[in-house]
């Protein structure tokens, strides 16, 4: 690799140029070392010195005037980043908080108001699972979900107006994803037991709500949680919809499979039985007087 200074000399201006770019190459080659240092949480700073050491003996970066600087820049950044991070975990812990609803005023005997709040109270002070919701899951700020023992619903507020192509939904056996395209889903984590894939879906109502169906693999036992990370509830006070309705007499069996078709009506912003009725009724006034003229006329 050596080669004389007099031999240089003696070749023609370009093949002096080209050896002496031989030379640089070779001279500024060299094999770069691995590093190899083991971490210990409890002495963080041992660690660093041996990366600095490294730096040391393998680059001229140390002996910069602005190395110091450029260091601390880099600390600041990492610190950043980290404090970010942070930042993100601590929203998503609290978007899964439960959200308690409070009673309607009107739900509420105004003769014996102490005797309907204290037993809520109690609930609220309990330790452990939560008491679940009228539908058997629980509500959050960004969601809620219900269920029975075949099926588990849940529903998902979204701005006004929003398209059936701006939502991103994946059902999977053990997983459910859901979000608006572009931004972060509201949901994503797994079932507390596997769900049929080709039973499921969704779909959005009034473009403000979206509401997935997800049917249970094992259609005998009641979810303690939709999604994994919730919090757990008390599957000793969910309330069967329909598992002692067959004993009733077909009149009360009717008034009550009404009164829960209501209940979920409402809970997914849905119209009730008796509106459901109201609009056939005019329907069918409206096609039994085709000469009468409704484009400008109002309903309540």
């Amino acid at each position: 690799k050596f080669i004389h200074s007099d031999f240089l000399i003696q070749l023609n201006p370009k093949a002096r140029r080209k050896s002496m770019a031989i030379i640089s190459e070779m001279q500024e080659e060299k094999p770069s070392l691995p590093f190899k240092a083991s971490f210990d949480p409890s002495n963080p700073l041992g660690f660093l010195e041996k990366v600095l050491d490294f730096i040391g003996k393998e680059s001229n970066f140390l002996m910069k005037d602005t190395a110091e600087k450029e260091i601390s820049t880099a600390v600041k950044a990492a610190k950043e980043k980290l404090s970010q991070a942070e930042k993100k975990n601590k929203a998503e812990r609290e978007s899964l908080k439960p959200v308690e609803k409070k009673p309607k005023k009107e739900s509420v005997p105004p003769v014996e108001p102490m005797e309907v709040e204290k037993p809520k109270e109690e609930e609220k002070k309990e330790a452990g699972p939560i008491v679940p919701n009228k539908g058997n899951g629980l509500d959050f700020e960004k969601y809620s979900w219900t269920q029975n023992l075949q099926e588990v619903t849940v529903t998902i507020p979204v701005p006004d107006g929003t398209k059936s192509r701006s939502v991103t939904c994946e059902i999977k056996k053990n997983r459910l994803k859901v979000g608006l395209k572009g931004q972060d889903p509201i949901i994503d984590g797994e079932f507390f037991h596997p769900v049929k894939p080709d039973d499921c879906f969704w779909n959005i109502e009034d473009q403000k709500v979206i509401s997935v169906l997800l049917t249970k693999q094992d259609q005998m036992e009641w979810w303690k949680y939709c999604v994994k990370g919730e919090p757990v509830i008390d599957t000793q006070k969910v309330e069967p919809e329909s598992s002692k309705l067959a004993d009733l007499d077909p009149e009360t069996r009717s008034s009550v499979e009404k009164m829960l078709f209501d209940q979920r009506q409402k809970q997914m912003g849905l119209p009730t039985s008796d509106e459901i009725e109201k609009k056939d009724m005019m329907k069918k006034f409206m096609a039994q007087h085709p000469e009468m003229n409704f484009s400008n006329a109002k309903f309540n």
